[in-house]
């Protein structure tokens, strides 16, 4: 499976997001791209407004997904990936991620870990989820999905590769601090070791995140890195890879726990 990873900054206006996402969209396919994953957060970012999220939220049939649900028809051996948020029906919104293919929302996922740490509160206005993801056939793999947050608690993964995930996607705006991009680069690379599956983690980049996308192979082996700017970069993930994975590092099968079971 080819994928590429659509790393940018997002903008307060949701529109020069969605020209952006079609920019990223029109190359990943150039590339002969399987799969293309933008970051979290896609519709609208300010630092300045806190308050952006019941501003600019819009529904499954709001314009910005009904646009760039549109625009993958014209690419139909595209799938893409992206995160934003969408309203629960009680004036909050669930962080979700949606997987779009030939003008169809073929799946979607409410993030379940809610970024109440280093001083932020997601949770002021998000809703968490109350569902495992599903896994999603693209190319031939089996994809999980994660946002964010959901890179520290390797449950999640863990669940997601006993299911049958040969690779899980994490879009991102993983905020800059003290150690924090040593804590995404660490955790990135654990989470494909410690499950010998491909890691494919999108950051927002800009002045507030820090970008660093990347995808990491079963052996923990970073095959393709961005910077700090805007970039879409490319990796080739092979069966065969994981299939080798396993078999020298055998650790789900020695493993000597049941399965992390959902609360």
């Amino acid at each position: 499976m080819k994928v590429a990873l659509g790393q940018f900054a997002v903008q307060p206006d949701w529109h020069e997001n969605l020209d952006i996402c079609f920019d990223l969209i029109k190359r990943a396919a150039g590339k002969q791209a399987d799969l293309l994953v933008l970051p979290e957060g896609i519709l609208a970012q300010d630092m300045a407004d806190p308050d952006l999220i019941p501003k600019t939220a819009q529904p499954l049939d709001g314009a910005f997904i009904t646009r760039l649900a549109a625009e993958t028809l014209k690419y139909p051996t595209l799938t893409i990936a992206g995160c934003l948020p969408i309203p629960d029906g009680k004036d909050r919104f669930y962080n979700t991620l949606l997987v779009i293919k030939n003008g169809q929302i073929i799946a979607q996922y409410r993030k379940l870990h809610l970024y109440d740490a280093f001083s932020h509160q997601e949770s002021r206005s998000i809703t968490a989820g109350d569902s495992l993801p599903p896994l999603v056939e693209i190319a031939g793999f089996k994809v999980g999905l994660m946002i964010c947050y959901d890179l520290r608690f390797p449950e999640l993964a863990r669940r997601l590769v006993l299911e049958g995930a040969d690779a899980l996607i994490l879009p991102a705006a993983w905020v800059k601090g003290s150690g924090k991009e040593a804590h995404w680069d660490i955790l990135v690379k654990a989470r494909a070791l410690e499950n010998t599956c491909y890691m494919i983690a999108v950051g927002e980049c800009g002045q507030r995140n820090i970008g660093n996308s990347m995808v990491v192979d079963p052996l923990g082996v970073a095959i393709a890195r961005a910077g700090e700017e805007p970039a879409l970069i490319m990796a080739e993930l092979f069966h065969k890879r994981i299939a080798h994975a396993r078999d020298i590092l055998p650790v789900l099968h020695n493993r000597r726990f049941l399965p992390p079971k959902f609360i």
